[in-house]
């Protein structure tokens, strides 16, 4: 199957809910990780290998806490978890699930999970692209933790591996082996999940081939948008929204991020019939309208995070955008939301 993705992935609002969930702010942790808190905000956005561990290791440092990973997982209900996941919970069984959960995974994630099934057991290894950093512990706890779920919710019975083999060393807490409930091994070589093949046979409990035949759609055009290249618009609005905290973004910076110099990037905004200025005003607007959905946000937050050196900038713009205040268009949004919580 062809590698879409590369080395590059997006963070799912499911992961943030995870992380929230727990008792870390997504903002805190992307601080700690040297990444702009509008990542949070950004459902577009993709990040590199090497911030996705920089948020898993910001992740342990703020936590203290090494079962984190799995309580990620663990306590993310089924219904809000990627849709990936929760269609492979309508598998036929284990293994068919299982089978979902891995494809879908090659085509939205730099890192491939291999199966091999011998002796009647089947070890499951991480690959992440050659030549990246070792994977921090709570990214391979949260990995192991999801296909365990999954086999947990999918059969109704509290399914234990085979046995697991971690790289890590033995925490200081027993949390891992009471979750897994199996032997395991700290040290060891590489980081490897062992599950019997019999278990892999058992039914799921919600096996509904009309559900996922309903769901097979949206999964297709999500693994058809990740495997098309994104369009240079929307490459350049990405790194827009990136660099905006750090003041009004110039065309030489956003060629530097997309390796192009600055006529090169010129002449390729010419030929999509459009400007700079108006993707920047396109990629402003966007944001704003992300980051002001979410309450937790001052509105004079929102302004820094768009770039802007005073909130009345901020007001004027918004103005143009949505001729209301932001504030009101907070209110508004947040009353719509309210009607459709409670019809009548």
């Amino acid at each position: 199957m062809k590698d879409v993705r590369g080395d590059r992935c997006k963070v799912p609002e499911s992961f943030w809910r995870a992380v929230e969930l727990q008792g870390l702010r997504s903002e805190a942790v992307l601080r700690v990780a040297g990444l702009p808190a509008m990542l949070r905000h950004d459902a577009a956005a993709s990040i590199s290998t090497a911030e996705l561990f920089a948020i898993w290791r910001a992740i342990e440092s703020l936590s203290g806490d090494a079962g984190f990973g799995i309580k990620m997982v663990r306590d993310t209900s089924t219904a809000t978890h990627k849709l990936a996941f929760l269609a492979a919970t309508y598998a036929e069984n284990y293994r068919d699930g299982l089978a979902r959960v891995i494809r879908f995974k090659r085509l939205c994630s730099p890192d491939k999970l291999h199966c091999e099934e011998k002796n009647g057991r089947v070890s499951i290894t991480i690959e992440w692209p050659h030549g990246t950093e070792p994977e921090p512990d709570l990214s391979v706890d949260a990995s192991f933790a999801m296909l365990i779920e999954l086999g947990r919710r999918g059969t109704g019975q509290h399914l234990s591996p085979v046995a697991i083999e971690f790289k890590r060393a033995r925490p200081v807490t027993d949390f891992h082996d009471a979750y897994f409930n199996c032997p395991i091994r700290f040290g060891a070589a590489q980081n490897r999940l062992v599950l019997a093949c019999a278990d892999l046979d058992r039914p799921f409990i919600n096996h509904n081939p009309e559900l996922l035949h309903m769901l097979a759609p949206a999964l297709a055009q999500a693994m058809s948008e990740l495997e098309a290249e994104s369009t240079l618009v929307e490459q350049i609005k990405t790194v827009l929204k990136r660099i905006m905290p750090s003041g009004r973004p110039e065309i030489t910076s956003v060629g530097r991020e997309l390796g192009m110099s600055e006529r090169t990037l010129q002449r390729r905004i010419t030929a999509e019939g459009t400007t700079f200025r108006a993707l920047l005003g396109d990629a402003r607007q966007e944001l704003g309208m992300q980051l002001l959905s979410d309450p937790a946000l001052e509105i004079q937050e929102v302004a820094w995070l768009l770039g802007y050196q005073d909130t009345n900038s901020f007001y004027r713009a918004f103005r143009e955008w949505a001729d209301t205040t932001p504030g009101r268009w907070r209110q508004m949004k947040r009353r719509s939301a309210n009607s459709g919580k409670h019809p009548g």
